[in-house]
């Protein structure tokens, strides 16, 4: 799956509001020194979260020596993966997969047949916790841009705003392409009949029924592996075969 560049290998990355003059917070210092048991001189990465890094060593309670600003390109073309919001812990695991996998942006639906249905005066505070899950998993896997999560907005809405790049995961559905970068997976009731009605082609990941996060993280699979060339194609007569 190929992986970060080799100066993002070099240490563990961190994120800082400002790379030209950073500043770690105390959770992140405490992390590095106590979990993983970083010292002065330690290399480091210090990553913005919009595509911009530069290598740095720890030192006190700071960081000494900046590398260059080195800028990533956005990816093209950005990937979304939406899923229907489940129950308990599985949508943190979502996130943090489709992080790591790649996804420019998670977006959480509300299908007519979802279980979860948040209150709009928790919606900001539960984005903002799953922001925080989607950090931790960048850090983790040296990622320096973080991945936009958005939401709640049902399929109609999600279909509107991106019109004719959306494809619904469906059993029976055609296999995934880059031509519907953004792919909206429902809860596991299914698509109500109304839904199944926008315009928008159907694509599978398999032959069986997966459960939400499972069919998000192939969905997320399947679209980096094709834009990043790792994947060749995705087909089969079952519709949705990796190659």
């Amino acid at each position: 799956m190929g992986g970060p560049a080799p100066e993002l290998r070099a240490g563990p990355l961190v994120f800082v509001d400002d790379l030209d003059a950073p500043e770690l917070s105390p959770d992140d210092l405490a992390h590095l020194r106590r979990s993983l048991r970083r010292g002065d001189g330690d290399p480091l990465c210090l990553a913005d979260g919009v595509g911009a890094w530069r290598t740095a060593v720890l030192g006190g309670t700071g960081v000494d020596r900046l590398g260059p600003v080195h800028i990533e390109d956005s990816p093209r073309p950005p990937l979304t993966v939406g899923l229907a919001i489940p129950k308990g812990s599985r949508l943190d695991v979502a996130v943090a997969k489709l992080t790591e996998i790649g996804v420019d942006e998670v977006l959480l639906l509300g299908a007519e047949r979802s279980v979860v249905r948040w209150a709009d005066s928790e919606v900001r505070r539960r984005i903002e916790r799953l922001e925080r899950v989607a950090r931790e998993s960048a850090m983790q896997c040296r990622r320096p841009r973080l991945p936009s999560i958005r939401g709640v907005v049902d399929v109609a809405g999600a279909v509107a705003s991106s019109p004719g790049e959306v494809a619904l995961a469906e059993p029976g559905g055609a296999p995934p392409t880059l031509a519907t970068p953004v792919v909206l997976v429902g809860p596991e009731g299914g698509w109500a009949p109304a839904e199944l009605a926008v315009d928008a082609p159907s694509v599978a990941f398999g032959p069986t029924v997966l459960r939400v996060e499972t069919a998000a993280i192939a969905a997320g699979v399947a679209l980096c592996g094709l834009r990043g060339g790792w994947l060749r194609s995705v087909t089969n007569h079952h519709g949705g075969s990796f190659h």
